[in-house]
């Protein structure tokens, strides 16, 4: 897929009424969102897993909400178009469509649009759209996370443009055929009438304005507002030099091609006014649901550019300014038809984002970031015992974890991922009395911020406890087990990702940080970490005393103190939290990391795994040391991993340890 820039046309509104106008919108999308939030049936939906969307008569965006999930941005505009092309002027008021088509613009098949056309006095004057992501919609395992799928049919229900209200009347059989193929009808359709609802409030605002203001000055702000969004970003682009920058990050494997990363390659280039990206260069498409089609990809691109000009709204005049070449169909960027891809959002999705943070933090310095952790949904479903008609349930679990260290400030500790910042963090009391698991622990994680000049933020660990439940699966869609979350400007990386069964009993297994339809029993105990974000920095700058108020937090343990940043760290009293750095202890260990650190990225990956097998060195030593990637549970050496992670640490770590902080870096001492 490639996109054009377009041409703006000139302003017709006076500059109070465009003002007034332009935030108008910006309020109906958002009360769009609040009314979902009160009235969706899901649990999952609850949590704001939701997204909202006001669009032009030809589908162009006028603007999504202030609180949008990260991933649903860029593509909605696509759910309007595919329901144009489809019904073309077969549209009438009260109409309402439902579409969650992956190939014609969607993310993956859980998030469902809900698309109303706008009519004022007989005239089309756009769409209102309303996107959830439904907690089920079919497939072989609960939650329609299936890392086994070879094709969309084993993820679930494939949704095109559909007609389910037709002027206003229910087609409550259309509506049934599709719940029903679901584990949770009664949620599905409870979700679909709050999401159509919230469609009939941008409706009735919409025309509110038109009576207040005239038809004519609503179509010329719809339009005018896109041009607005437009100009301002050409002239921020515009004011910065031009260039070309590459990067590349990596989803974890392909399960049929064994043991190896698969690249995820991204080039940028700015030219005058405009903004252009190249993921062509990206693997093809793999054998499980880590894929993303077009829309999730351009998605990513967008978001991540989104957050070097927060400022700005967001609606279709940004992507004419920031177009993307996803190369040829078929890739792991730009999969197509039967591809799965329900995990787009722990797959392709993080690493471009992550990536385009990291092309921007040579462009932008005072807003670079380090990699952040990745996004990652744990799944349990089964028939709840707890009820007598034993209704399926879904514990639907997502964790808070670690941002990136930024230039000047540690990252950010146990906040929503990048994908969806505003995500809720689910309450324990809620999933207890939706599903029969209940929480042991949910605790932040000592050592899991990537060390640096600037620390990475803290992942946090979760664990649960099966019980009053038969016939119940596990699924887990996460990445970054092996393509650990990591550093910049010589910062470390952070911890793996990956889930634990009945860990430190005789039933103990490691189950990785993919899989799907795993069998687990009442009383099963399972636990997770969430990564840090990656550090920012060589660690050894990182002042003395704050490796110390960070040991006396709790954030890093005295053992990674001395290997992480050189810190040797006494302690004085624990009871009352007192301890003290041997500066000259310091001193010596510093450059004693100094001399060594360039020789440990370069020793015999064998020698390390059977270290790591004796019990000689950690999961840490391991990754941040060393550069050498395990299977975590058996400590088998992952060869081809090794080599494709050291060669990223050597690109973004290793060169910094000699030339010290870029230019743009603030003082570590202030």
């Amino acid at each position: 897929m490639t996109q054009t820039a377009e041409k703006k046309p000139s302003y017709t509104l006076d500059p109070v009424t465009f003002e007034v106008l332009k935030n108008a919108f910006v309020n109906t999308v958002d009360q769009m969102a609040e009314q979902i939030f009160r009235t969706c049936y899901s649990f999952v939906i609850y949590s704001r897993d939701f997204s909202s969307a006001l669009c032009d008569p030809h589908g162009n965006t006028v603007m999504q909400g202030t609180g949008d999930i990260a991933a649903h941005v860029g593509t909605l505009h696509y759910t309007a178009k595919a329901v144009i092309n489809e019904f073309g002027d077969d549209v009438h008021p009260g109409d309402i469509f439902v579409v969650n088509d992956v190939y014609v613009g969607g993310t993956h098949f859980n998030d469902t649009r809900v698309v109303r056309p706008i009519f004022f006095e007989g005239e089309l004057l756009g769409y209102a759209q309303a996107n959830g992501h439904w907690a089920d919609v079919g497939g072989a395992v609960p939650g329609s996370f299936n890392v086994t799928a070879l094709d969309h049919c084993a993820e679930g229900l494939r949704i095109p443009p559909v007609r389910v209200w037709s002027q206003d009347r229910f087609l409550t059989d259309v509506a049934q055929l599709i719940a029903k193929n679901t584990r949770a009808p009664r949620d599905i359709i409870g979700d679909m009438q709050a999401q159509a609802e919230a469609t009939r409030l941008a409706e009735r605002e919409i025309q509110r304005l038109c009576r207040k203001y005239g038809v004519d000055v609503i179509r010329a702000a719809f339009a005018e507002v896109q041009d607005y969004v437009e100009e301002v970003t050409r002239t921020r682009v515009g004011a910065l030099a031009d260039g070309v920058w590459e990067t590349e990050d990596y989803i974890d494997q392909d399960p049929q091609l064994g043991e190896g990363m698969i690249p995820v390659k991204i080039k940028m280039t700015i030219d005058g006014d405009s903004v252009h990206y190249d993921l062509s260069g990206s693997h093809p498409s793999i054998s499980t649901m880590l894929n993303a089609t077009f829309g999730g990809s351009f998605a990513a691109i967008v978001a991540g550019t989104k957050m070097q000009f927060p400022d700005i709204p967001l609606n279709s005049g940004f992507y004419r300014v920031v177009t993307v070449d996803l190369g040829d169909e078929g890739s792991v960027v730009n999969a197509v038809w039967p591809t799965p891809c329900a995990g787009f959002c722990s797959g392709p999705f993080e690493k471009i984002m992550n990536s385009v943070f990291e092309i921007w933090s040579k462009i932008l310095p005072e807003r670079a970031m380090a990699c952040t952790f990745n996004l990652e949904y744990l799944l349990v479903g089964g028939r709840d015992e707890r009820h007598p008609d034993r209704p399926y349930f879904m514990w639907y679990d997502w964790m808070v974890g670690g941002w990136g260290a930024r230039n000047g400030r540690d990252g950010w500790g146990a906040t929503g991922p990048v994908f969806g910042v505003q995500l809720g963090t689910q309450p324990f009391e809620g999933q207890e009395r939706l599903a029969p698991v209940l929480t042991t622990g949910h605790e932040l994680v000592p050592d899991s911020g990537g060390p640096g000049t600037w620390r990475g933020g803290l992942g946090a660990e979760k664990g649960g406890t099966l019980y009053a439940a038969t016939r119940t699966v596990m699924s887990y869609c996460c990445d970054r087990e092996r393509s650990v979350t990591w550093g910049l400007w010589g910062g470390l990386p952070s911890i793996p990702h990956g889930v634990w069964l009945n860990k430190g009993t005789d039933k103990q297994r490691y189950l990785g940080s993919i899989f799907s339809g795993e069998p687990i029993e009442p009383g099963d105990v399972f636990t997770r970490p969430s990564a840090g974000g990656g550090g920012m920095g060589d660690p050894l700058l990182r002042p003395v005393q704050q490796v110390v108020e960070d040991v006396i937090d709790g954030y890093v343990t005295v053992e990674r103190a001395a290997k992480d940043y050189g810190v040797v760290v006494t302690e004085v009293d624990a009871e009352i939290c007192e301890y003290e750095a041997d500066l000259e202890a310091t001193a010596t260990t510093r450059e004693h990391i100094r001399r060594h650190r360039a020789g440990w990225l370069a020793c015999d990956p064998e020698e390390v795994a059977a270290r790591y097998r004796a019990g000689e060195i950690d999961e840490l030593d391991s990754i941040r040391q060393y550069g050498v990637i395990l299977d975590w549970g058996s400590g088998e050496l992952l060869a081809t991993t090794t080599e494709q992670f050291r060669g990223m640490l050597l690109r973004r770590m290793a060169p910094f340890w000699e030339s010290g902080l870029p230019a743009g870096a603030r003082d570590p001492g202030h």
